[in-house]
């Protein structure tokens, strides 16, 4: 199904931003505005694979309600952002994108944290690697190098090589479906469930490390209950950071990318001692 994004975005009547990237393409950016005293702090969520910015309002209007400006980025080819569905160019393109997000968010706050999860967490630390100049906090939900044991079906030597050629001959054609048990998302019509393999190879196929010292707060934290990565692989992403400030969060009775109401409560509690 062809989805007309221009349109949706024209007709979208809630609080956002548009960001024109230094290659023309428009990014949307969704915003909760504070409810309370706001903060010098901001809040910059990157959604996960499939996702956009809309399903953080479980993050965002708590953090909002807490006096924070939060942001949500949708990526190239996500959301109501312009570009190849499930597409980019490449990792230099990828992290510009992120980078001239963050560049915007900080032109309007003094301080601001950037919150990844899932494949948010990977985003996070692509941008560390060109931009960690803008961080004051990182929060990383979601996320680990290893998943659970068969948590996706191994591909056919038959998918294997049509994913292949498709990449040779077309690289900026979606080939590859993205498909889990517990996924959210199946009835909207914004999720995206298909992908290039060069998006893949951008992102969750790719290799990543942390900054070998990072001078601001992070927060690590998993689901109890997430169906893709153990807490025990969370903490080992945890041990992986040299902060000397940082915490890790067991969210009770969460769930990968559900969160019940006051599991996220220790992460909240951690952002306001952390950022007053």
């Amino acid at each position: 199904m062809t989805i007309d994004i221009h349109s949706l975005r024209s007709e979208f009547g809630e609080p956002h931003s548009l960001l024109t990237t230094s290659d023309g393409i428009t990014l949307f950016i969704r915003e909760w505005r504070p409810i309370s005293a706001p903060r010098e702090t901001a809040i910059l969520i990157l959604h996960g694979i499939t996702a956009y910015s809309g399903p953080y309002d479980m993050i965002a209007k708590p953090l909002a309600s807490r006096g924070f400006a939060v942001y949500g980025l949708d990526l190239r080819g996500h959301g109501l952002s312009d570009g190849n569905r499930g597409d980019t160019p490449g990792r230099e393109r990828y992290v510009k994108d992120l980078c001239e997000t963050i560049a915007f968010v900080k032109e309007r706050h003094s301080r601001m944290v950037v919150l990844g999860h899932s494949l948010g967490v990977l985003s996070s630390v692509m941008a560390m690697e060109s931009c960690i100049d803008s961080f004051d906090g990182a929060i990383l939900l979601s996320g680990a190098r290893t998943t659970r044991p068969g948590v996706y079906p191994p591909l056919g030597a038959m998918q294997k090589l049509k994913i292949l050629i498709s990449s040779i001959f077309s690289p900026s054609k979606p080939i590859m479906e993205y498909r889990r048990e517990g996924m959210v998302g199946l009835d909207d019509p914004l999720f995206t469930f298909r992908y290039t393999l060069r998006f893949m190879r951008t992102t969750i196929l790719a290799d990543f490390d942390f900054p070998p010292e990072l001078s601001f707060p992070v927060l690590v934290g998993i689901g109890e209950e997430d169906e893709l990565f153990t807490v025990e692989a969370a903490r080992e992403i945890f041990d992986e950071i040299q902060s000397e400030v940082k915490e890790f969060m067991v969210a009770k009775g969460a769930r990968h990318a559900v969160f019940p109401e006051g599991s996220l409560n220790p992460m909240l509690d951690w952002v306001d001692s952390t950022f007053k």
